[in-house]
Parts: structure tokens; sequence; C-alpha cells
């Protein structure tokens, strides 16, 4: 069991500045240092690498050599997949330690961040370790003279650029099934969220991943991603993030060499609750959690409430009580439900859409401020807004933050048009008691996760993707390998 003792130790530990990992070991950067501030009280932490285009390209040489010579995309099966259990091990066995730092640099509730960052990386590990070999190649119905093959082959050097908001989650998520796959990775993280990823890096290369197959390279999006995005010796990028950036990683595709560019983009996602819903109050717990773990920093989270008419009263003040009971605070507290929002512009931000909401007609019903500002920190009262129509801008736009919009419906066909109605389709949630309903929703709501009679907790056997401006591509599940394989036919003459 966890000891706030343990932790309140781990969260006082000094941290040297940070280095890029290049080639299995630590390595100076070329441009300016970035500080890192952690937004549970405002403090300094430490400093990042700022890795300008010249060292990036010296990462994706590093992987390219890696990837061209053998020791990890030449190696049988069985051998990538020790080395992948040993990482999951590892990450098990460090797992406090992970979290606390994690916690530290981008402010998720400790409770959920040991379980979605930690403990979900270790199984995302454990998961395409156990993939590697069971997922074979194809033999093709041809004549009898004739033997077709279909291999699947590693691409050679993948990038991959991911958020703050779950960077070991999120990572694990895209280097497992890439470096399964025998490719070799260049990794950039969020500058808000990079600590526990150079640790993870240098896991990895203990745990025996060969030199060179991961390198991690920190600093500014501007400067270091988009080095990495432009590179010509990247053969695909994988991307969690904004709908902004997925745009011009997708332009700085064509203006290099076309790599294949893997998008999750985040949503809009409606939570849809009938009247019929079999437990109300279960619903209206679970819809809370939906919209404010994490401050509402989830890509999945149910930001869109959509109640039928006849409940709609009733219902809210259930979510709204359940939000108020809510408690916010220090993350890595054990009794804190809600932690801080990852930093100020992203307070800033949730704020505006607040004054935007109020201006449009909808109503702020609890929440919409900051608070706990002695602290130095930067958090957020969950907050609900009713009234929000289907042409306001908190219904359409994802705010990535402890802010609920909330619309009322009459029919069944008003909700799967409402929920239709945005850009995106990540996620979404149908609550009701009706079987032929639900699957009515299931099959008409565009979204690449529909959940019924709960929100959240898909594993690792289901793929997570999304539809329309929600990206491409799908993390999870043994779909997410295609991302990181080419199929190469050999047609032989017998």
């Amino acid at each position: 069991m966890t000891d706030q003792v343990e932790i309140d130790g781990l969260r006082r530990a000094a941290l040297v500045p940070q280095r890029l990992f290049i080639d299995g070991d630590w390595a100076d950067g070329s441009g300016a240092r970035l500080e890192v501030t952690s937004p549970i009280d405002g403090t300094f932490l430490t400093s990042l690498a700022g890795a300008t285009g010249a060292d990036v390209e010296r990462a994706v040489a590093s992987a390219r050599a890696a990837f061209e010579d053998g020791r990890w995309s030449g190696l049988a099966p069985g051998a990538r997949k020790k080395v992948l259990y040993a990482i999951a091990d590892r990450i098990n066995a460090e797992a406090l330690e992970l979290t606390v730092l994690g916690v530290r640099d981008n402010g998720t509730e400790f409770n959920m961040a040991f379980k979605a960052e930690a403990g979900s990386a270790a199984d995302t590990f454990r998961y395409y370790a156990e993939a590697i070999d069971k997922v074979a190649g194809e033999v093709a119905p041809t004549a009898p003279d004739v033997l077709g093959l279909v291999h699947r082959v590693p691409v050679g050097v993948v990038g991959a650029i991911v958020p703050w908001n779950f960077p070991l989650m999120i990572a694990a998520w895209k280097l497992a099934p890439a470096l399964a796959a025998g490719n070799s990775v260049v990794l950039k993280p969020s500058e808000s969220a990079s600590l526990a990823l150079l640790r993870l890096a240098e896991i990895c290369v203990e745990c025996g991943l060969p030199d060179g197959v991961l390198n991690v390279v920190t600093g500014a999006g501007a400067e270091t991603g988009a080095a990495l995005a432009h590179s010509m010796g990247v053969n695909v990028l994988a991307f969690t993030g904004s709908g902004g950036t997925g745009r011009r990683l997708l332009e700085a595709s064509a203006a290099s060499n076309l790599k294949r560019v893997w998008l999750e983009l985040g949503g809009k996602s409606p939570n849809v609750v009938f009247a019929d819903a079999p437990d109300l109050l279960k619903a209206a717990k679970t819809s809370a959690m939906g919209i404010f773990r994490n401050s509402g920093q989830v890509c999945v989270a149910g930001s869109r409430l959509l109640v039928e008419a006849s409940i709609h009263d009733r219902f809210v003040a259930m979510v709204q009580d359940e939000a108020e009971k809510l408690r916010v605070g220090d993350p890595l507290n054990l009794d804190t439900q809600i932690g801080a929002v990852n930093s100020a512009a992203q307070l800033q931000q949730n704020l505006s859409f607040i004054d935007m909401a109020r201006a449009e007609g909808g109503r702020v019903i609890t929440g919409g401020t900051r608070i706990l500002q002695d602290t130095g920190g930067t958090y957020m009262a969950p907050t609900i807004v009713t009234g929000v129509t289907r042409d306001a801008t908190l219904f359409r736009r994802e705010v990535f933050g402890p802010v609920l919009a909330v619309t009322k419906f009459e029919s069944e066909a008003e909700a799967i048009s409402l929920a239709n109605g945005t850009d995106f389709g990540l996620a979404a949630a149908v609550w009701t008691a009706d079987l032929s309903r639900a699957h009515r929703m299931v099959a008409g709501i565009r979204a690449g996760v529909v959940h019924v009679n709960t929100y959240g907790g898909a594993d690792m056997t289901v793929p997570l993707g999304g539809v329309g401006q929600s990206g491409n591509g799908h993390d999870k599940s043994l779909h997410a390998l295609d991302k990181y394989i080419d199929l190469k036919t050999a047609w032989i003459a017998l």
C-alpha cells in the first residue's frame, strides 16, 4: 500500500538539469534550455535541454544506424519479447518513483496517475511483448505454380510526439508496438511533461534495448517537434495532441519525404443520458468523473452532457452535487481526487471559455473560477454550464479543462444529431436500459469508441482512434501494430 510519507519524500527529491538521450547515453542540446515549473505550487523543478534541428538529426541518424545494422530489427521476435517484458517489469518496480516524478511535472492526481501512467505503461509493454510472436504474415491463395507470401516488415524509424496529460501511458501506446514490430524510435515529449519519459528511455537501455533504438529529444514543439516532422530520415510519425499541430505535421510530411502521419487529435465527446438509464446515480457519478478527472485533461473526456428533457433538471442537479463534492488540491496528497491544471496558460484558456459561454447564453451553475491560488499552483473548480446550444462555442470546441457543457434533447433522433454535431469523433457514451436503443445509438454516433452504461475503462484489447477531426489510425490493441509495419509481397514462381 502506498504511503503518504514515502510520496512526500519523493516529492522533495532534487532534480538535476536534464539532457537529451541519444544513442544510449545522455547528450547536451544545442538550443536554449527550458525551465520546468510544477503546476502543484509554481516552483522551479529543473530545466530541459533544447534540441535544435541538428540535435534531432543526430537522434534520427542514431535510430537509422540501429535499424539498418539489425541490432534490434534483426532479432528474433522471442528475443525482442524478453526485452519488452523486462521493461514492463522495471516500470512496475519503479512505479511509485515514476508516478511522483510525473505528477510533479504535470499535476495529475496521484491515484489516477499511479494506475493510468506507470500501471498502464507496464501493461502496454507487456501486451505487445506477448503479441510479438503471435502476429504473422500471410500465404496468398494462388495457382499451384506460384507461391504468394505477404511479409510484415518494420517501417524503419518512427518519430513519436506525445502530449503532457498522460505522457507515460500515451508514449507507451506508441513505443511498445513500434518497438515490438522491430522499429527504432525518436521520441519527442511535451516540454511540460518530459521527466518521466527521460527516465523511461534510461530504463529501456538498462533492460537490454540496444543503444540507438530509442532516442528522446526534448525542447519546444515549434523547433524540436517541427524538426522531427520535417526529417527526411523519419518513415512514420505518430502524434497525440491538438488539431492545429496535427495540421502542421501533415504539412511537414508533404514538404519533406511524405512520411505517414498518424494523428490522435482529441475530441468533444458526447455523454448521452436517457430517462430510462438503469441507475441515474451511477450515471451521475460516472459522468462527473468522466469530465473532471485529471481536471478534464483527458482526450476522451465526456465534455458534452446530453440529457433527455424529462430528467434534465433532476439529473443535472445530481451531477452538480457530485462535482461539488470532489476534493481538488495537491495532486500528491492521497486524499485528493482532482489535481492541478497543467499550466498557467492552460488555466487561462479554460477560463476564457467560461467567459465565452456566458456571453453566448450559457449558465454557469457551479465552478468557473480559479481556486487555491494561494498555493502558487494552477487549480480550477469543476465547472458545469447549462443551456449550451448546438451553435455555442462550448458545444463545438475542445476546452481540455474541467468544464462540462450541458444540452437537453427531446428524442433519440435529436440525441444522435446533437452527438454528431461537432467536427470531432473520438469517444461517446450512452446510458439506457433499452438494448435496442443502445445498439441504434452505437450505430448512429460517429466516434471511435462508444460506451454503454459506463464511461471510460476500455483496456488494451480494443483500439482507440477517432473519426473526423479527431484523427486517424489507432492506438492500443493489435491494430496499433499496423501503423508501424509495411506489407511486402513475395511472388515466387515455382
